[in-house]
């Protein structure tokens, strides 16, 4: 909503006092022009930033019209604070206000002293400060009577020589007595950089402000004789009436007084001759370079050109770092940094050691899928690391258009090349290590596809002559070793999945996770905190309960964070002389952590009838699903809760006629026709879907019909058919690493999903009782307590 300034719009110039008092405090304006304010000059400002209209509306309410101007440091920045500022200002007063149609304020303005902030008391809206009067210095000498004199005369010449300025601008120079208010005068009157403006403003001595006066004002008188010589050289070559050629016969002119190339053109032309470069690029440059020269340095088309061959010779277009090529070494640097993993440093370690039989091997293209917190997009680094090369991020994460990846065409103002080829020139090698987060959350808009745009990038058969829209040449991007990251496979491109090697990355048990904490988050979290690993120490059984009751994920973001919360606990109480030296154990967690999240019972439960558990995938890895159903008299309708998909919702309607099925020689067959069923899956705001859960949702029903309960203490996970059929599901390394986080006893898994068992780590298998299941009879037999109703 747009702020209304009310007293500035009802104040007329009229209003306007003219108490010259000068508080300790004053609102303050920043200043983003080469106009600077000086005391005893009266010049008009434009006020159209929020903070300093409110500074102006505080400064007519509150200090009689008074208010401090000071520069900031960058004219380009909007928003300032107190370090973008100067500390010298001058203090004016307001002598006229008018509103214009834009909103914003002409404000004409009358310097009265310098001064400088010794404090700030800035408040949401404006600048508040608390400033100190700082009044010249001097003593009339005949040197500072004879400096006057030189000042005006150079005035004088400067006034007649330029033809900017009326006549009539000298008298006040005349009619000043005071040196102090002649040497400001000066200072106001003239176009002199900003810098030395601000000079001398904060010079406090009135005989180094004239010297310095005369040394800018001879500069400039003889920078107009230099323009009068090239004027009349110029006019002498050409016709009268020839502007255009005149123009330009000007700019010749000045170019020889100044005997030098422009600096530019001369840097590209020695990188030309010093750097390796390709014909086709050298060439190219070349010509971009010739046709800079001809341009006019202040014309758009030479700031485009200057920008392009920039980019151009920027690039490492035959620059390598050497691979490492003790593989050895390669190994341990990537068993330092990460635990496991094995899948990814084979990889790494097959396309090093294939390399050193053949230099014109393709880099792989890595897509690292897994949940957050697994290590996905830190292994790109040290896989870097490792094999000795720069290491380069790009987050794809929201991208939704494709000149992020392809770039835009250089006509464009503003026009760059894409995130690969800036990369590239930040890595100042052609064969980084290039990790693209994030690739499965890509978008789609109305200025391209992305993922459409990556497929050039990572098809090993078409990125050595990769085009980037910019450069408009071909660069060859086969050398680079790209890691892609995604927590998910489905949202990725079908093609763009094709062209990546996939490897999926899995949560870590719970053994794994305590040789994380050891090896690699505690003895960084030493390092981070400086602390003395004498003085502050965590014990293994801390770190199980941690992990067992603090955190419940599939990678170890949580528990890094949990135990830098327990060591900055700890290091408080060190810090306030509480103890010299602490050890963290079981006892010590809740004081610094508080009570656990998860208990061990949370999951441990009585037999319950009609209760089931199931085993459900997520992009954060496997959970434990609840499934519920409860008969009520109806007229046997299927009620669902839960927001379960629609393909849960047809594996729910498969499982109960393959449930009428299995009783129907056991029980009444009105009892399915006179109840009602309503299947549930609690965590009701979590969606739910996919057929994996039939198995437990047929048990579930079963149990309900019969009054026979489940096993609390076994998890199933499969897909049923009509006919009874268990068919095989996907997923099932994270669904049995959370029947095993979570203290479940048996699984009941797919029979066709046996072989899948090789990737799951041993300490699972060694602590379930892994059950395998062709017929929908085998699950009930293990998960029934009491099956004699079945046969």
């Amino acid at each position: 909503m747009e702020k209304k300034f009310e007293l500035l719009d009802k104040i007329s110039a009229s209003e306007i006092d003219k108490k010259v008092e000068i508080p300790e405090t004053l609102p303050v304006i920043a200043t983003r022009t080469n106009m600077i304010v000086f005391p005893s000059s009266v010049l008009p400002l434009y006020i159209g930033r929020e903070k300093s209209l409110s500074a102006l509306e505080e400064s007519i309410n509150k200090y009689n019209q008074l208010i401090l101007f000071v520069s900031q440091k960058d004219f380009a920045k909007d928003n300032v604070d107190k370090n973008d500022l100067f500390t010298y200002g001058t203090v004016g007063k307001i002598i006229q206000l008018v509103k214009m149609p834009d909103g914003n304020y002409k404000v004409l303005v009358e310097g009265l002293e310098r001064a400088e902030i010794t404090d700030f008391l800035e408040t949401e809206d404006l600048f508040l400060v608390k400033t100190k009067v700082n009044k010249s210095k001097y003593k009339r000498t005949k040197i500072l009577e004879a400096l006057i004199r030189k000042v005006k005369k150079l005035s004088l010449n400067y006034v007649g020589k330029s033809k900017k300025y009326p006549d009539e601008i000298m008298i006040p120079l005349d009619e000043t007595s005071s040196p102090d208010k002649f040497s400001d005068f000066v200072s106001s009157m003239f176009p002199f950089k900003f810098e030395d403006k601000q000079y001398l403003l904060e010079e406090l001595l009135v005989k180094k402000r004239l010297e310095k006066l005369l040394d800018l004002l001879t500069n400039e008188v003889e920078l107009l004789d230099l323009e009068e010589k090239i004027d009349e050289r110029v006019k002498s070559r050409i016709e009268e009436n020839q502007r255009e050629y005149y123009l330009r016969e000007k700019m010749k002119a000045i170019q020889d007084e100044l005997e030098d190339d422009d600096e530019d053109i001369l840097n590209f032309k020695k990188i030309i001759d010093e750097k390796d470069l390709p014909e086709e690029v050298k060439d190219k440059a070349e010509k971009e370079i010739a046709r800079l020269e001809k341009s006019s340095s202040f014309s758009p088309e030479a700031a485009v050109i200057r920008n392009y061959v920039d980019w151009l010779l920027g690039l490492p277009w035959n620059e390598y770092t050497k691979d490492e090529k003790s593989l050895k070494k390669v190994r341990k640097v990537l068993n330092d940094n990460h635990y496991g993993l094995e899948d990814v440093k084979d990889r790494i370690i097959e396309f090093l050691a294939a390399r050193s039989f053949s230099k014109n091997l393709r880099a792989p293209i890595l897509c690292l899928v897994g949940p957050p917190g697994v290590g996905k997009t830190s292994l790109g680094k040290s896989i870097s690391e490792a094999m000795n090369r720069n290491f380069g991020r790009v987050s794809l994460g929201g991208m939704r258009d494709e000149a992020e990846i392809r770039g835009h065409r250089r006509t464009y103002v503003g026009a760059l090349p894409g995130r690969i080829i800036q990369t590239l020139k930040k890595m100042e090698s052609r064969n980084p290590v290039i990790v693209l987060d994030e690739v499965d959350k890509m978008g789609v808009s109305f200025q391209g596809d992305p993922a459409a745009a990556l497929l050039e990038v990572l098809d090993p058969e078409q990125n050595k002559d990769f085009t980037d829209n910019f450069l408009e040449i071909p660069f060859d991007l086969s050398d680079i070793l790209f890691v892609t990251t995604a927590n998910v496979l489905n949202t990725i491109h079908p093609a763009l999945r094709d062209r990546m090697e996939i490897i999926e990355i899995s949560g870590y048990t719970g053994i794994e996770k305590l040789h994380i904490a050891k090896e690699h988050i505690i003895p960084k979290t030493y390092v981070e905190y400086s602390v003395d690993k004498n003085q502050l120490k965590i014990t293994d059984s801390a770190l199980r309960k941690l992990i067992r009751e603090y955190t419940r994920e599939s990678g170890v973001r949580n528990l890094d964070r949990m135990i830098n919360k327990a060591f900055r606990g700890a290091i408080a109480k060190i810090a306030e002389g509480e103890a010299e030296s602490i050890k963290i154990g079981v006892k010590e967690l809740k004081e610094f952590l508080g009570s656990p999240r998860y208990k061990e019972d949370d999951y441990k439960r009585k037999e319950e009838v009609g209760m089931a558990n199931g085993l459900a995938w997520t992009s954060v890895g496997g959970e434990l699903m609840y499934i519920e159903v409860l008969p009520i008299p109806g007229k046997g309708k299927t009620i669902f809760t839960g927001q379960l998909g629609e393909v849960m919702k047809e594996s729910a309607q498969i499982a109960m006629s393959l449930s009428r099925s299995i009783c129907s020689g056991i029980i009444d067959a009105e009892t399915f026709e006179k109840s009602d069923f309503h299947i549930h899956a609690p965590e009701g705001a979590v969606p739910k879907d996919g057929p994996s859960a039939g198995v437990t949702l047929t048990t579930a029903i079963i149990s309900s019909v019969l009054k026979v309960p489940v096993r609390p203490d076994i998890a199933m996970t499969g897909e049923i058919t009509l006919t009874g059929r268990v068919l095989p599901i996907g997923g099932l390394k994270e669904k049995l690493m959370a029947a095993f986080r979570l203290k479940m006893k048996e699984v009941i898994i797919p029979a066709q999903n046996e072989a899948d068992l090789e990737k799951v780590p041993d300490e699972i298998k060694n602590n379930l009782k892994i059950n395998f299941a062709e017929k929908i009879d085998d699950v009930l037999k293990i998960a029934l307590v009491k099956n004699d109703k079945l046969g």
